[in-house]
C-alpha cells in the first residue's frame, strides 16, 4: 500500500487517479506529497518521504537543495495550467490598452441616474484607448505559456517577437511560423508596444527587468507579468510608470510596492486560478507520483534527470538517488556482483550535480544489498521497485 499526503487541498480530478493501492495519511507516515502553495521551507520533512509534485509550475515554495540530498525528487505540472495563465494575459493586454476598467468604475458611481445614457456618452471618450491589432508583441521565454500566447496574439493580429536562447524541440515545434525568434532581449526592449515574461525565477533572472531595460523600452510600453514578480524591480518601474515611460504595468502578483499604484493592474494571483488548470496540473501531478513509486521513472523533475526505463519486467528494479562523481556505477555494481545478483539492465543519468541510476535485476534481491547500498557514501536513497 502507498501512502500519500495532501498540503493543499487538490483537485479531485487529480486525487481520482490513485489506485485502490493507495491510501491518504498523515505527512510522517506517508511516501509521496501533494503540495500546491503550501510553504514547505521551515518544515521537517520525514526521511520515509520519497517525492514531492507540485500541482503547479513553480517550485519556489520547497526547499529543493534540502529535498535533493535526501533524495526526495521533486516534480512539476508544466504546461498544465498554460491555457489558464495565456487567456490572462490576452486580457491583461486587452485591460490595459481599453480602460475597460475605468469605464466600469464610472458607471457603478453613477448609480440608478435616469440620464445614465446621455452622460455614458459625453464622458466615453476619456476610456478610449487603442486596438492591439497591428501593434508589436514581445514575449521573453517560449515555454508552454510563451508559445500559447504568441500563437493566440497572432491570431488577434500583433505582429509578435519571441525570445528565449533555451527553446525546447518540442515549443519550437508548436510555435508559429509567423513569429519572430529573435536573439537579443534589445530588440524587444526597442520594438514591442507590449512586452510579457515567462520566464522561471533565477539568480540570473532576478529583477531582469531592471531600471537599464526600461531605458531601452519604447516610450509608453505596457509591460505585463505572469510569471513571478521578482523577475521585475517594482520600485524602478513604480518611478518609470509615474514619468510616462511605462504606459501600464499589468502583474498578477499583488504586493505593497504595486497595489494601487497609478498605472497598475494587480491582479490576485489568479493565472492559473481556474477549474480546468487546477484538474490539469492535479492529473499531472498524480501520475507523476505513480509513475515514480510503481516504476521508478522521473518524469518533470526539477531537482533529478528524467529517466524512462518503462515498467520493470525482471524480478526487480533497484533506484538510486545519488551524487554525480565518477565511480559510483562501478561500487553499483561490485556490490550486486559480490552478492550474486545479475543486472539485466542499468541507466543512469544526471542532472547537475545530482544522478538518478535504475538497475534492473534477473535475481531476487536481498535486504543486505540494499544495506550495502546505502552505506556507499554520497548515496542518498535507495529503492526496490517490483518487477511484473
Amino acid at each position: 500500500m502507498y501512502k500519500y499526503h495532501c498540503l493543499n487541498p487538490i483537485s479531485d480530478a487529480g486525487i481520482s487517479r490513485f489506485s485502490e493501492d493507495y491510501q491518504e495519511t498523515a505527512l510522517e507516515d506517508s511516501d509521496v506529497i501533494l503540495v500546491r502553495s503550501a510553504n514547505m521551507h521551515e518544515m521537517q520533512l520525514p526521511d520515509n518521504i520519497k517525492a514531492i509534485a507540485r500541482a503547479g509550475a513553480g517550485v519556489n515554495n520547497i526547499p529543493l537543495d534540502v529535498c535533493t540530498k535526501k533524495g526526495v525528487v521533486v516534480f512539476n505540472t508544466p504546461g498544465a495550467n498554460a491555457n489558464g495563465v495565456k487567456e490572462m494575459v490576452i486580457a491583461g493586454m486587452l485591460l490595459a490598452s481599453r480602460d475597460i476598467v475605468g469605464g466600469i468604475e464610472w458607471v457603478e458611481k453613477q448609480g440608478n441616474a435616469s440620464d445614465i445614457g446621455k452622460l455614458a456618452e459625453k464622458q466615453k471618450k476619456q476610456f478610449a484607448g487603442c486596438e492591439i491589432s497591428g501593434k508589436k508583441l514581445g514575449i521573453i521565454g517560449l515555454g508552454a505559456i510563451g508559445v500559447l500566447v504568441a500563437n493566440a496574439a497572432t491570431h488577434l493580429g500583433m505582429e509578435v517577437y519571441g525570445y528565449d536562447p533555451y527553446i525546447s524541440v518540442d515549443a519550437a515545434w508548436n510555435l508559429s511560423r509567423t513569429i519572430h525568434h529573435i536573439n537579443d532581449l534589445e530588440t524587444i526592449y526597442r520594438e514591442c508596444d507590449y512586452i510579457t515574461i515567462h520566464v522561471p525565477l533565477t539568480d540570473g533572472t532576478r529583477k531582469m527587468i531592471n531600471e537599464e531595460a526600461i531605458r531601452h523600452m519604447k516610450e509608453g510600453v505596457v509591460l505585463l507579468n505572469f510569471a513571478r514578480d521578482l523577475l521585475v524591480d517594482e520600485e524602478v518601474l513604480v518611478e518609470a510608470l509615474k514619468e510616462g515611460k511605462v504606459k501600464k504595468y499589468v502583474t498578477d502578483f499583488a504586493n505593497p510596492t504595486v497595489a494601487g499604484t497609478q498605472g497598475t493592474l494587480v491582479t490576485p494571483h489568479l493565472g492559473a486560478s481556474t477549474e480546468e488548470s487546477e484538474d490539469n496540473c492535479a492529473r499531472m501531478a498524480v501520475q507523476e507520483l505513480r509513475d515514480y513509486l510503481e516504476h521508478g521513472n522521473i518524469k518533470n523533475s526539477v531537482n533529478y534527470p528524467n529517466c524512462d526505463g518503462g515498467i520493470c519486467v525482471d524480478a526487480g528494479r533497484i533506484t538510486l538517488n545519488h551524487k554525480n562523481i565518477p565511480n559510483m556505477i562501478s561500487q553499483f555494481a561490485k556490490v550486486l556482483g559480490d552478492a550474486g545478483v545479475n543486472i539485466s539492465d542499468m541507466t543512469n543519468k544526471s542532472k547537475g550535480d545530482y544522478a538518478y541510476t535504475m538497475i534492473d535485476v534477473s535475481t531476487s534481491i536481498p535486504e543486505s544489498v540494499v544495506e550495502s547500498l546505502r552505506e556507499i557514501e554520497d548515496v542518498y536513497k535507495v529503492r526496490i521497485v517490483k518487477g511484473e
